[in-house]
């Protein structure tokens, strides 16, 4: 997975489009970002459910 995504920066930085590749960039740190948010929110909830539990 890595390999292919990694394909894809170089091909859009070798043919010159610098403006899709920092779109993809842009694209691939949102998924990040989500994705860091959404561990959060997990951690969160089982961290309540443990509280509620104990109580």
């Amino acid at each position: 997975m890595i390999k292919f995504f990694r394909h894809i920066r170089q091909d859009l930085l070798n043919k010159g489009k610098t403006t899709k590749y920092f779109k993809y960039a842009i694209g691939e740190i949102v998924l990040v970002v989500f994705g860091i948010l959404i561990a959060l929110s997990i951690n969160n909830w089982n961290e309540n459910r443990k509280h509620i539990n104990f109580n």
